[in-house]
């Protein structure tokens, strides 16, 4: 029986082990397959999922909706309007409202501990399509492209350019130590993880050999390196401290310099997106308006490059959230597996 994944939740990487999130990845990658091929996988017929969005979404929203309606779901989408937290009806009493009509939930917002109450009071599978502390959706996305471009994981060496401490850099060097892969984050010493984050990546690197750095040395940092991998310099709450984040994070921009640096041929880039490479963005505008940049954490040269994944990597969402879907409410028979 499915005793790794059925029923449980996906609240953050650190709840299961590094065998666990490989499993999903494969299963993703058996996913995708079957949509590629058109061979229908209805392991969700008669299910109904609640889509909980209190930040705005493109990629997470619509990976939802379609892995959803791929495994023969009903997904109903509530934006921030639709969901009150604390406002007209506390957490706990709408989490059982939920739960007694929705068989799983996705929940995209701002506190961890929303996504955890929801998961404790609703009695159904949760799973967090992103928190201010941790994204584990993207982080399957994530090693699952590294996964099919370079055919394992473990040994590879991922460096992330830039705000070291949001939720996708906490992501990354947890998910990477979990998984067996070198794991370096570079920018200034005021945008990098907190303790606790480093030590429960420590503790997993412990078990699996991982290599992590965290430095504000980008030369050290990129050296050898198999991805480089950037993410927006101020994110969503944060807008008022662009011109702070600008001049901190301009020497850790992902450039030709910073790829040419890593000394390899075969490296490539990562970006989970909205990328401000170009003035085609209200955003970018603004900001040139403002300090005359045309390109922020990632230059078009480098995002146009045929060695950049990024959209492979969205893509990918889609067919790991519904791995995670599947495996959590479709009763699969899913033996664990480790990558040798």
């Amino acid at each position: 029986m499915n005793e790794h994944f059925q029923g449980k939740s996906l609240l953050a990487e650190k709840d299961f082990t590094g065998a666990e999130l490989y499993t999903l990845i494969k299963l993703a990658e058996h996913l995708k397959y079957l949509k590629e091929h058109n061979i229908e996988h209805h392991y969700l017929a008669g299910k109904n999922i609640a889509l909980l969005f209190a930040k705005t979404s493109t990629r997470t929203r619509s990976s939802f909706t379609v892995a959803a309606t791929d495994l023969g779901a009903h997904p109903e989408f509530l934006g921030a309007q639709d969901i009150q937290f604390g406002k007209k009806e506390s957490l706990i009493d709408t989490a059982k409202v939920l739960g007694s009509m929705y068989d799983g939930i996705e929940y995209r917002g701002y506190d961890q501990k929303i996504v955890e109450g929801l998961a404790q009071y609703s009695g159904v599978p949760v799973w967090n399509g992103l928190t201010d502390e941790w994204h584990p959706t993207q982080m399957l996305a994530d090693f699952m492209t590294i996964d099919e471009v370079f055919g394992h994981i473990k040994g590879i060496t991922l460096t992330y350019l830039g705000d070291a401490r949001n939720n996708v850099a906490n992501s990354l060097l947890v998910t990477g130590a979990m998984l067996g892969a070198n794991i370096h984050l570079v920018g200034p010493k005021t945008l990098q993880p907190t303790a606790e984050v480093q030590a429960i990546a420590a503790k997993f690197a412990a078990q699996t050999g991982s290599e992590l750095l965290i430095t504000d040395d980008l030369d050290a940092g990129v050296a050898g390196s198999d991805v480089l991998y950037t993410d927006i310099w101020a994110s969503m709450g944060e807008e008022d401290q662009w011109a702070e984040r600008i001049k901190l994070l301009q020497p850790y921009q992902l450039n030709m310099a910073a790829v040419q640096k890593t000394g390899k041929d075969s490296t490539i880039v990562m970006h989970d997106l909205p990328a401000y490479h170009d003035l085609n963005t209200k955003l970018a505008q603004d900001i040139h308006a403002q300090f005359g940049l045309t390109e922020l954490e990632i230059t078009d040269e480098v995002f146009s490059a045929p060695f950049a994944k990024q959209f492979q990597q969205a893509a990918n969402r889609m067919h790991t959230i519904k791995a995670i879907m599947a495996a959590s409410l479709g009763h699969l028979f899913i033996g664990a597996l480790t990558e040798e």
